[in-house]
């Protein structure tokens, strides 16, 4: 509680600032993280998933899903929400994220399991990243301004009309950020069954989709890069699958949102473990030679 109330006080002083905690910490944050998209104010937040609900344990989960991409605070609010699958891509969204959040004047969390969170992988700090223009914060409370101008950050409008005002402003900007979509699509073209996953059971899957395709059993992959907003256009391109299998350590909190990017159009089933237990990749090849087994359509 106490550090997500002073990346606010930083953020406010325009200076870039980011923290990081695991489930339960991002859970009691929820307020301040409000208060930070109501204010505009960047940060950068990192939230490595460990198992709940309640305190749960610290093995590796997925189940923050909802609570990223829907809000845990109050309000009409959104976060950019990144899920890196490496460590390599976890150093190039991070330099991102920043000017990203400074662009957008809006939090960007960056969500990696415990498995991730807890690796080691050799990685190019030098790497080229492409990244967002960063104009003066000419909006913060930075103590250098002279005369009698007033700079106030605060995400408090008493009057009904202002809030509404602000809101809908706020939506307008939310509607622009959803151009930061981003997903790897892999071997979707001939694909019957397309594995659908992010962080540590996109490589799991990415293991089994080697796997089946050995068996020659067509399978392809979405690998959602930004959980919020969701990539919907990387479904755009499948050329009518037999079915889709969404794979998470969670009990199924992405399968709404692949359900809404394909419209219906295919039959989306479920594999997931939770607790902190990590699936082998035979796992799903089994669960795929299951489904076909069903002829499921």
């Amino acid at each position: 509680v106490a550090s997500i109330n002073m990346v606010y006080g930083a953020a406010a002083a325009g200076k870039r600032v980011m923290t990081t905690s695991s489930s339960p910490g991002i859970a009691l944050m929820q307020e301040g993280i409000s208060y930070l998209c109501g204010a505009e104010l960047p940060c950068v937040i990192v939230n490595v998933m460990r198992g709940g609900p309640g305190l749960g344990g610290i093995q590796p989960s997925q189940s923050d899903y909802n609570q990223i991409t829907r809000g845990g605070g109050n309000g009409d609010y959104h976060l950019l929400a990144f899920a890196p699958e490496n460590l390599q891509e976890a150093v190039d969204i991070m330099k991102s994220s920043f000017a990203l959040a400074d662009y957008y004047r809006n939090p960007v969390m960056i969500a990696v399991d415990g498995l991730i969170g807890q690796m080691m992988e050799s990685v190019d700090l030098n790497r080229e990243v492409q990244l967002k223009p960063v104009s003066e914060k000419t909006w913060a409370a930075s103590g250098g301004h002279s005369g009698k101008e007033r700079r106030i950050v605060s995400s408090l409008h008493l009057d009904p009309n202002d809030l509404e005002k602000h809101n809908l402003r706020l939506e307008k900007k939310y509607e622009q950020m959803l151009n930061e979509a981003r997903a790897e699509v892999v071997n979707v073209e001939d694909a019957e069954y397309i594995l659908v996953a992010y962080g540590t059971m996109a490589r799991i899957c990415r293991s089994a989709l080697e796997m089946l395709r050995a068996e020659n059993i067509k399978v392809g992959m979405i690998r959602p890069i930004t959980l919020w907003p969701f990539p919907e256009q990387a479904f755009a391109s499948l050329k009518d699958p037999q079915a889709i299998l969404v794979c998470e350590l969670s009990l199924g909190q992405m399968v709404g949102d692949v359900r809404l990017a394909t419209q219906c159009r295919y039959p989306v089933s479920f594999f997931g473990r939770v607790g902190g237990i990590l699936p082998e990749p035979e796992e799903i090849v089994q669960k795929i030679k299951a489904m076909k087994a069903e002829g499921k359509r």
